[in-house]
């Protein structure tokens, strides 16, 4: 699943990738933008925003958002992507591919103004601008909303999603349905959120327990019905909102 981690390590693959080099195919397979043709542009910059990335090219921006089922994946040029209808656009140079695959979102902006469509968020995990107590104040703005909620809010702090938020209320003690009034350290929660990003950014095997093996690598997250790596009590989970959450009613009140 797509969170602020995954999408730094994609703008890193994407950077090495196309940074400095003159695209020699643009593709834009959406139709508002399928006559942009940024061929013979130079790639100049790449760079991500929370869960969010740009693709800087002249006067021109790329900016995409992966949602819960997007990619970007750069090949040689000899060996083309075969994701097919799939493929939201083709960047091509002398010799790499990057293809952006089931993007949520798609748009080609003004360079100038491309930093508009994410102006809304909150202090980004991973970024320069990354400030504890600036999160830390958006996260207790409103006391009576639930903490599953406000984490999973971009506005307080950008790059958290689902699994994070529910390791994070694992790892805190508190249940994803806990008002944030009674957090009593939202500094340390903050703080306990940018380490997890920050540890996890350069890796896709994502891992909260600090164990990478296959099956060991998170607290609750996708674990309902099995035993708690704390107390052993079955991991209870609800679907009942928009997110699925997970929890221990042991370890976590």
């Amino acid at each position: 699943m797509p969170e602020g981690d995954t999408v730094w390590h994609t703008a890193v693959i994407l950077r090495d990738a196309l940074e400095g080099k003159a695209l020699t195919r643009c593709d834009v397979r959406v139709p508002r933008y399928a006559t942009v043709d940024l061929t013979g542009r130079v790639v100049d910059e790449v760079l991500s925003r929370g869960k969010h990335l740009f693709i800087r090219a002249g006067d021109a921006s790329i900016h995409s958002h992966l949602k819960m089922e997007g990619s970007w994946k750069v090949h040689p040029l000899h060996r083309p992507s075969r994701a097919g209808h799939r493929i939201r656009i083709i960047l091509e140079t002398r010799d790499i591919q990057a293809v952006g695959i089931d993007l949520g979102v798609l748009e080609v902006l003004e360079r100038d103004h491309d930093t508009d469509a994410v102006a809304h968020l909150g202090p980004d995990l991973l970024g320069d601008d990354w400030d504890p107590r600036v999160a830390m104040q958006n996260l207790t703005a409103d006391p009576h909303r639930r903490l599953s909620e406000v984490l999973l809010d971009q506005r307080v702090m950008a790059g958290v999603g689902n699994v994070y938020c529910n390791e994070l209320c694992f790892v805190t003690g508190y249940l994803p349905t806990t008002p944030v009034g009674s957090v009593r350290d939202p500094l340390r929660m903050v703080q306990r959120a940018r380490d997890m990003l920050w540890l996890n950014r350069s890796r896709w095997n994502r891992t909260t327990t600090g164990d990478t093996r296959r099956g060991n690598q998170l607290w609750v997250y996708g674990r309902a019905g099995e035993p708690c790596r704390r107390c052993a009590t079955p991991i209870e989970f609800d679907q009942g909102g928009e997110r699925v959450t997970y929890w221990c009613p042991v370890c976590q009140t």
